[in-house]
């Protein structure tokens, strides 16, 4: 009796400590989100205003996300290689993060060097991410994956909405003063969330130097196991990632309709930050219980926000759209990686995030510059070939629905 009690305070102390993990990088993805997340809500109407096409826009978009994720591959082995999972975070926090401030630097003139630092701040993305996601899938062992992941991306999206906010704010205040200027001056001010990002990814580190130890090895499963429902699933998130259009491209279709003042755009993005906090709370959650049926029934619900935006030409309709695509990414930020955490044993874990990442990446560089390209030709063929990839998904998952996990 008295080693059953240690045995379930020891549990309790684990499934605390990890709680405290996975709560502090959720603080650490808050204001790396402020940061990274503000800058993309005015990526588009920037480079526009700058002089870039909506097909350059798209590739660059598409470019920086299909860097983001496909070199994942590369920086998942070699973290699962050196096991330095904390240096490889740090490194690729700090190349993330200063990457944007650095755009306040150029002129109208030197938007193409922006669009190089957009690109290479999705870089340093690809170098943390592997390693950030193995090191809280370390703790979802304790807490549950669905649980783990929505937690992370609730505070995270918290940040994502806060920071375009305080944007809208300053683009408030800034008036009529030269447009151009008053983005530059947003992307200066994200140096002050960047600075805090730091700050609390040590303080993390200090207090839990080894996550590792959160899950134990189970020696019955040390391959990286590449099974039939695996390679499905990934068939089935590429279509969605696809067809899944990025928001540049958004800001720059509203910014052209000129229904609503561009300062009201960091506005825009932040209520579909706000929606997704949420959305990845909720589906986080109902993973533990439900499997992939839930995200079958996010990509139906996210697949029509292309329409309302795109076909509506209505303030209504544009609000609408962007709460469904703020669905789509709440899902997507939670559940998607909740199943990649299930599928892949822990030895193999930072390799199997960047395998199942490099190929979402790949989708979705292809689909935003194809996308950007039917934009110019015709909105409405762009509109049917987004909503279509989108809801072929959705059978692909119907086969691997039937459990709980894959």
């Amino acid at each position: 009796m008295e080693f059953r009690y240690i045995c379930g305070m020891k549990q309790k102390r684990a499934i605390s400590s990890a709680m405290m993990f996975v709560f502090l990088m959720g603080i650490v993805s808050l204001f790396a989100d402020m940061t990274h997340e503000s800058a993309r809500s005015i990526y588009g109407a920037y480079l526009a205003l700058a002089g870039a096409s909506a097909a350059t826009i798209g590739f660059v978009s598409g470019l920086g996300e299909f860097m983001g994720y496909s070199l994942r591959l590369v920086m998942g082995y070699v973290t699962d290689k050196r096991h330095n999972y904390w240096g490889m975070t740090i490194f690729g926090y700090v190349i993330n993060l200063f990457a944007i401030p650095a755009i306040a630097v150029f002129s109208q003139n030197g938007w193409k060097w922006a669009c190089v630092l957009i690109v290479f701040e999705r870089f340093g993305k690809a170098i943390r991410q592997p390693a950030k996601n193995t090191m809280v899938s370390f703790a979802s062992a304790q807490v549950g994956q669905g649980k783990a992941f929505a937690i992370q991306e609730f505070l995270d999206q918290i940040g994502a909405f806060s920071g375009p906010l305080l944007l809208f704010i300053v683009m408030l205040f800034r008036g009529n003063g030269n447009l151009f200027n008053t983005y530059r001056l947003c992307f200066a001010l994200l140096v002050i969330p960047a600075l805090i990002t730091l700050f609390c990814l040590f303080r993390a580190k200090h207090k839990f130097p080894h996550p590792e130890q959160f899950e134990k090895v189970n020696e019955e499963h040390s391959k990286l196991s590449l099974n039939k429902n695996f390679w499905i699933y990934n068939i089935a998130i590429s279509l969605f990632a696809f067809g899944f259009l990025d928001f540049p491209l958004i800001t720059m279709h509203v910014s052209k309709l000129s229904i609503m003042p561009q300062t009201y755009l960091p506005l825009l993005y932040a209520v579909a930050m706000f929606v997704d906090a949420f959305a990845a709370l909720l589906f986080g959650w109902m993973y533990d219980k439900y499997g992939m049926r839930v995200l079958m029934l996010s990509n139906l619900l996210a697949a029509g926000f292309v329409a309302l935006i795109f076909m509506t030409h209505s303030v209504t309709g544009i609000v609408l759209g962007v709460i469904l695509w703020g669905i789509g990414m709440g899902a997507q930020e939670s559940i998607l990686k909740s199943a990649v955490a299930t599928l892949v044993p822990k030895q193999n874990r930072s390799m199997g995030f960047g395998l199942f990442e490099t190929l979402f990446g790949v989708f979705w560089f292809i689909g935003s510059w194809v996308l950007g390209i039917l934009y110019d030709y015709s909105i409405v063929v762009m509109v049917v070939v987004s909503v279509a990839t989108q809801l072929l998904s959705i059978p692909l998952l119907a086969t691997i629905s039937g459990k709980k996990r894959i």
